[in-house]
């Protein structure tokens, strides 16, 4: 399992139930259906991810997440889960609102594109980053909201929502002093726990 999977796993209490969106193969929910009794659904948009998902025992459902998810009740999950998705989104922030209102927390993981690589790279190439975490130009990247920690950080301000945990790590999953310290400037990805 990814590490950022791994982090997030731990967060969520046994037994809950969950809504995954971009769930990719399913392998978060598989973890948590086998490991702690976790109920759930995953969305996804590709055919080929819906495939391995049914195929890992995950009830996955095909939706396009900037359509909306006003089919689902108020606190119907205990958690919804996002990663490496918020940044695709056309409306991100209508999105985090629904999330929270159809879960009791929500985990949010995302890219830091004021990490200092990106910086470094916009300053002396004069040009948006291409790097390995960020392989795509950019006309034909699926990123369409690059956003800081700052950035999100202030967006939860003005939406009073309450970082419950967050945490900073690199494109490995590791964590270190200086990314607490500045994790602004040396955090590459970051996995948020929200709630209202």
């Amino acid at each position: 399992m990814r590490p950022d999977l791994e982090i997030i796993r731990q967060w969520i209490k046994p037994g809950s139930s969950v809504l995954d969106l971009g769930c990719g193969d399913g392998t978060l929910l598989a973890t948590l259906q086998d490991n702690a009794n976790v109920t759930g659904y995953g969305l996804e948009i590709e055919p080929d991810n819906i495939v391995r998902c049914i195929e890992n025992g995950v009830n996955v459902i095909q939706r396009n997440l900037d359509s909306g998810l006003s089919d689902f009740d108020d606190d119907m999950f205990d958690y919804v889960v996002m990663t490496q998705a918020i940044q695709t989104l056309s409306n991100p922030d209508l999105v985090l609102d629904e999330m929270l209102r159809i879960g009791k927390e929500c985990v949010v993981t995302f890219p830091n594109f004021g990490y200092w690589r990106n910086r470094l790279y916009l300053l002396r190439q004069g040009k948006m980053p291409v790097t390995e975490r960020l392989p795509y130009s950019w006309y034909d990247t699926p990123n369409i909201h690059f956003c800081t920690f700052k950035d999100f950080e202030t967006l939860c301000n003005d939406k009073q929502l309450k970082v419950l945990t967050r945490t900073v790590v690199d494109h490995q999953h590791q964590t270190s002093i200086g990314m607490k310290l500045l994790p602004n400037l040396l955090g590459e990805i970051a996995i948020y726990q929200l709630g209202k």
